[in-house]
């Protein structure tokens, strides 16, 4: 009976009043198939995930076993989930088995349920249902297709074709493997559109299947050499390679595009590379049917007014026949479409929205096509992958981002599997690591792909150095410039002091070529731009010069430099050593701060011929990026170390002038942030919030190697916090502040949350820990390593009172050395290491510095995993602490137990104010304790308890007996 008492009865009560019958149903037969559809319908609406799809269909499990699964499940989700269990069960029975069951008088149907689109992925899951329906019949031609473009194994094809399983069951099973975008491709009855993608997919794989960056040097296969880059989200919250495109954590739902950033030489356009290799091979973004790779420098060559149309087909891919059919698809099917552009910093055009394009057949210049895919006035669907300078990046083309991915190099292990995969010789590996190891400061430079790349190359020159070693950005490209020469036999002398002497004219020539390109957004060459500077074949065999692909000319092949930061360097020697360049070209360089200069470009005002910078009045000013790279290369080539180098390539009267012009812009742009310090509110401690403008003068004056100019610099600092977060710090910043900052007069508070530091961050910032007197390092992917180092060095400085570690990769191991450090340090202030791996074991450790630690005022441990276990023993150690003031144990899974236990604490302690157990599993009877306990102690402010096992009846008493309480 459907109803009772005259009451119809809820879709969860007839559910289990009628459970029985409803598994004889979905087991009827011993076939799976009832079962199966009904999983299909729930997917489909949303009801369940695929990861309960995963828990009910568990293979070689009885049939039986599922479908209680299944049934427990629907319950437990509640009543919505129940009515359109039975509504899809009513539709999947046959007339005769759901005779004998009740259902609901007036649910919805399965077709008035409302289906939102949000990826082709959860397309599949909406449409699974019909899919396998439609499918059951083809999934042996499907999968020998499958097998035959390389998209599957004979092992991914035995899984889904195993003779046990019916055609629907098959079917799923192709499902379960394949995007719609290879279903699409395979059942499309188009061949037009089938060769079309079979021709993308073998151009797309013939482009990116050897190295592509730092000049094709060897022709090293890319998945020999690919090293993984470490990636994340703004939050650091770690990204894989294959979710870069993903519709989770959307800043912008309504956005299409994800932004890659990486500063130069981070490996962007080797990981777009890399992606498009992958989804050539079938192993990557299979939700996408066509992948068109654009590179915005060779899209700077092309001046002609394009449509969409003949920008892919031009640009990309020429179809052989068929176009109009194919671009009607391409409209037709925007999210089964991928556009990457790799280098958007690189376009000669800074964002604009001002021209709105929405007509995919309308003729504009390419930029205006760019942008108009970009922010989704054309095209609108259709996902952009966009790699790019974080600095190159306003706020005009952030609104319209899905999500940005930062790219941040290499992690220590990423360099050594590079040196590794770069060098067969596993001896010269070994011997590459080794002097890596020995030189920290040149393994910071190593996390950037480009850097590492360079020194994997000079190997020779790098194990020949002796003391000499590379320490700076400068030193290692000095390094690289001498291999070239060297490599190319054109040094008659390669280790003697006169081998750029006699190599002046070619340095100075391309340096010209990539000075005047910096100045005007330049990095294809023509023939005609290397005949102007003078570039001729001999500067073509030193091999910094490579001829650009995919780029066409009317007067003959084109040329690029083989990295951009290889041509800043060039372009930092011709403002160096060549006598045409104005005296004032060193100020205007490092002068970035005046707006009006800015827009009028202080680069292009150091040109000998103005007319031609003005008449170009169609681009962006020069990017702040680039003359920040070439500014702190021109500060390492004028440093007293190098000055030898330029003996007799330059009159030594005007290089001292550019020295002394190079400190005195630094020293003034200091004086600028120094000044720009606000002056602190009444009773509050003086802070300095840094922009990076002042990381990249910090990193500047490390080029300079010259201790003095840091004293100088530092000396006007009067602060006592120095906040450096989301400036994108790493190991090469840390090396820079440590070197600069150590000669502070008086100890700082240093704030480098929300960086990349980690460990070999970590470690250099050790020379200038004596002046810290808390150092702040939340987010920075530092784990128990780092933590080794810093309390090893931390222990002999006096001043370093605090440290502050949340939401790092910290576990228990990492306690035995903070054991070490409270143990020693008695003037030891603040220890907090929240949302790390920490459990009780590491408590336990904790705790026997925590005894004999007499100074401690502040401890956080939220977001660990301590339980009772842990909360126990750090009470016990806190127990007569006469320093403790504030005391965080939130979301650590303690109980009545642990609450008990720091009852002993509130009890007894002279110095408590705050205790923090908010998020924890604390009933009642733990309360009562704390209560008791605060009874006798009127100097505790607050206990927060928010988020326990707690009534709201007795949130409510509790709260009125004791108000220090707080819910």
């Amino acid at each position: 009976n459907c109803h009772t008492g005259g009451f119809f009865l809820s879709a969860m009560e007839l559910l289990l009043k009628q459970r029985t019958e409803i598994l004889r149903a979905l087991c009827s037969g011993g076939s799976a198939e009832h079962l199966e559809s009904i999983l299909d319908i729930l997917l489909a609406q949303e009801e369940i995930t695929w990861e309960d799809y995963q828990n009910v269909q568990v293979t070689g499990r009885p049939l039986n076993s599922n479908a209680r699964n299944l049934l427990d499940l629907v319950y437990t989700k509640g009543a919505d989930t129940c009515e359109l269990f039975l509504a899809a069960l009513k539709q999947i029975l046959p007339k005769e088995q759901g005779a004998g069951l009740c259902f609901l008088e007036h649910s919805s149907t399965l077709d008035e349920l409302e289906v939102t689109q949000r990826t082709w992925t959860e397309t599949v899951l909406k449409r699974r249902p019909s899919l396998v329906w439609k499918l059951q019949g083809s999934v042996q031609d499907a999968v020998e297709a499958l097998v035959e473009s390389g998209h599957f194994s004979s092992a991914d094809a035995n899984e889904v074709l195993l003779p046990v399983y019916t055609p629907s069951q098959q079917a799923r099973r192709l499902l379960d493997h394949v995007g719609l975008s290879l279903l699409c491709f395979l059942f499309c009855p188009s061949e037009v559109l089938k060769r079309f993608k079979e021709k993308l997919s073998s151009s797309v794989s013939a482009e990116s299947c050897f190295l592509s960056t730092y000049g094709r040097t060897n022709h090293m296969p890319l998945e020999v050499i690919f090293t993984e880059v470490q990636l994340a989200l703004p939050d650091n919250k770690p990204v894989s390679l294959e979710e870069i495109v993903s519709p989770k954590d959307a800043v912008n739902g309504e956005a299409d595009t994800v932004l890659v950033s990486g500063v130069a030489g981070s490996g962007k356009s080797t990981l777009l590379q890399r992606l498009h290799l992958l989804w050539s091979q079938g192993g990557a973004l299979r939700d996408f049917l066509l992948v068109f790779p654009f590179s915005c420098r060779r899209l700077n060559s092309e001046l002609r007014e394009l449509s969409l149309q003949e920008l892919l087909f031009q640009h990309c891919c020429w179809p052989d026949r068929g176009q109009e059919e194919i671009f009607q698809f391409i409209l037709d099917h925007p999210q089964l479409i991928l556009f990457t552009f790799d280098g958007l910093d690189e376009l000669k055009q800074s964002f604009s929205d001002d021209q709105r394009l929405c007509c995919p057949t309308q003729r504009a210049p390419v930029h205006v096509l760019l942008f108009n895919l970009i922010q989704g006035s054309l095209m609108k669907g259709v996902w952009k992958v966009v790699t790019s300078r974080p600095d190159a990046v306003g706020p005009g083309l952030k609104q319209h981002l899905r999500r940005e991915v930062l790219l941040k190099g290499f992690s220590p292990a990423g360099i050594e599997s590079f040196v590794r995969q770069h060098h067969r010789d596993p001896t010269v590996a070994a011997k590459v690591l080794e002097s890596l190891q020995a030189n920290t400061a040149l393994l910071g430079l190593c996390h950037s792909p480009v850097l590492c790349w360079i020194v994997s190359q000079c190997h020779k020159e790098l194990l020949g150095c002796g003391e000499g070693r590379p320490q700076t950005l400068t030193d290692v490209y000095l390094m690289i410039l001498q291999h070239f020469f060297q490599h190319k036999h054109l040094l008659k002398n390669p280790i003697g002091a006169g081998w750029l002497q006699e190599h002046k004219e070619t340095v100075l020539y391309l340096g010209k070529l990539a000075f005047d390109g910096i100045s005007t957004s330049c990095y294809v060459f023509s023939s005609t731009d290397l005949e102007l500077c003078n570039v001729g074949e001999r500067e073509l065999l030193t091999g910094f010069l490579i001829q650009s692909r995919n780029v066409s000319q009317i007067d003959g092949k084109c040329y690029e430099f083989l990295h951009l930061t290889i041509q800043c360097f060039f372009a930092a020697l011709h403002i160096v050593l060549s006598p045409n360049v104005e005296r004032s070209a060193v100020t205007k360089l490092f002068d970035l701060w005046n707006t009006a200069e800015k827009s009028s470009t202080c680069f292009g005002l150091c040109l000998p011929d103005k007319q031609s910078w003005a008449a170009k009045n169609d681009r962006n000013a020069v990017e702040t990026p680039n003359l920040q790279i070439i500014a702190t290369f021109v500060s390492g080539l004028l440093s007293q170390r190098h000055k030898s180098l330029w003996l007799h390539c330059c009159p030594g009267a005007v290089l001292e002038q550019k020295g002394r012009q190079v400190v005195k812009s630094m020293s003034k742009g200091m004086q600028r942030h120094f000044r720009s310090i606000p002056k602190p509110i009444p009773g509050e401690k003086k802070s300095m919030h840094a922009l990076p403008h002042f990381v990249w003068l910090i990193k500047c004056i490390y080029e300079m190697q010259d201790s003095q100019i840091a004293k100088d610099a530092m000396s006007k600092l009067e602060v006592d916090h120095l906040k450096l977060t989301y400036c994108n710090i790493g190991p090469v910043e840390c090396t820079a502040l440590a070197f600069v900052l150590q000669h502070l007069k008086n100890p700082v508070g240093l704030n480098l949350d929300n960086n990349s530091v980690g460990d070999v961050g970590v470690e250099q910032l050790l020379p200038c820990l004596h002046i810290c007197s808390s150092l702040y390092l939340r987010n920075n992917n530092i784990t128990d390593e780092g933590i080794r180092k810093l309390t090893d060095k931390g222990v002999q400085c006096d001043s370093f009172q605090k440290i502050a570690l949340f939401n790092n990769r910290l576990t228990d191991a990492c306690t035995q050395h903070f054991s070490h450090l409270l143990k020693t340090k008695q003037n030891f202030l603040a220890l907090r290491l929240g949302n790390n791996n920490i459990t009780a074991d590491g408590a336990k450790l904790l705790a026997e510095g925590l005894k004999q630690n007499g100074s401690l005022m502040y401890l956080g441990l939220w977001g660990n995993r301590i339980g009772d276990e842990g909360a126990e023993v750090i009470a016990n150690a806190l127990e007569s602490s006469t320093s403790l003031v504030w005391l965080s144990l939130v979301g650590n899974g303690v109980g009545s137990t642990g609450a008990c236990a720091l009852s002993k604490v509130i009890r007894n302690s002279p110095s408590l104010e705050e205790l923090w157990l908010t998020d924890n599993c604390i009933t009642r009877t733990g309360v009562e304790s704390l209560i008791e306990a605060l009874e006798n102690n009127p100097r505790v402010k607050s206990v927060w308890l928010r988020g326990n096992e707690l009534s709201s009846e007795d949130v409510a008493e509790l709260n009125q007996r004791e108000p220090r309480l707080l819910f």
